[in-house]
Formats: C-alpha cells, sequence, structure tokens
C-alpha cells in the first residue's frame, strides 16, 4: 500500500504517516455552491496539504480530493445525535470506478464539544479484503473568519 500512499500523498490526498498529536489547520471557502477545503498538517517530518472540494452533482453528494480531483467518492450524509456522519458510497481514481467488491469505505463523524470549545472528527477508510486502510481522530479549534468583499 505505501506506494499507492506515496502517489494520493503527492497529490493532496492523504499521507502515508504515523504520528499522534499533529497541529493542523483547516481552511473551507464557498465557491459558488462548492466548499473548498485545505487542511495543513504539521506533521514532524514537514508540513503537508490536504485538498478537496465537496459539491452537489447530479443531486448527489460528490467529494474530490486531490489538487487535481484524483479520487472522486459519492457521500451519503446524515446526523446523529448532532453529530455530522459521511459514508462513501463509491469510488474513482482518476476517473476509474473501483469496484464494490473492493473499494474502500469511507466513514467520518464530526461534532461539536460545548465542554471543550472543540470539534471532534473520527474518519476511517476501510477495504473489504485488506481491513483499515487509513485512520484519523482528533480535534480542532473551530472559527469563521469573514472574507473582505
Amino acid at each position: 500500500m505505501w506506494p499507492l500512499l506515496a502517489l494520493l500523498a503527492r497529490d493532496g490526498v492523504l499521507f502515508a504517516v504515523w504520528q499522534h498529536d499533529v497541529d493542523f489547520r483547516v481552511e473551507n471557502r464557498n465557491d459558488r455552491g462548492t466548499l473548498r477545503a485545505r487542511r495543513t498538517f504539521a506533521f514532524a517530518t514537514g508540513d503537508r496539504v490536504m485538498v478537496d472540494a465537496v459539491s452537489i452533482d447530479g443531486g448527489r453528494l460528490v467529494d474530490r480530493l486531490g489538487r487535481r480531483g484524483t479520487v472522486r467518492a459519492h457521500l451519503e450524509a446524515w446526523v446523529d445525535a448532532g453529530a455530522l456522519e459521511l459514508r462513501s458510497t463509491s469510488a474513482r481514481v482518476l476517473g476509474i470506478p473501483i469496484p464494490r467488491a473492493v473499494a474502500p469505505t469511507m466513514r467520518l463523524t464530526e461534532r461539536w464539544d460545548d465542554e471543550t470549545g472543540r470539534q471532534h472528527v473520527a474518519l476511517t477508510l476501510d477495504a473489504p479484503l485488506l481491513g483499515r486502510l487509513y485512520e484519523y481522530t482528533g480535534s480542532f479549534t473551530y472559527e469563521i473568519h469573514e472574507e473582505a468583499p
């Protein structure tokens, strides 16, 4: 899996890194109905940037990951006990559909914690034949900055 992860890292999709307590910054921008996110992770080996763009396409929620949209995933979204839940239902890499029998499934839970004043997130990526490929859990402060007109 390391060669594939290295290829995806070059495009800002995800990273083959094992580290705890990683500081990061998230910048979200609304671009004409598309939510564009830029996440900068401060790993011990240097900063890495993950980018994606979420929009509605043909009535479906679509996440295009990477600077060139290398990975495209259709998502289901719902709210459970005040938390946002997302799950991928299909994926493409470089426009090629990944068959369901081997396609990884992404699951994300994001919620606000009033006690800590932090946003909490948990993300897993599991493949039917290989098991857990990627996992992230953590929390961060959340601020909204208005852009100048």
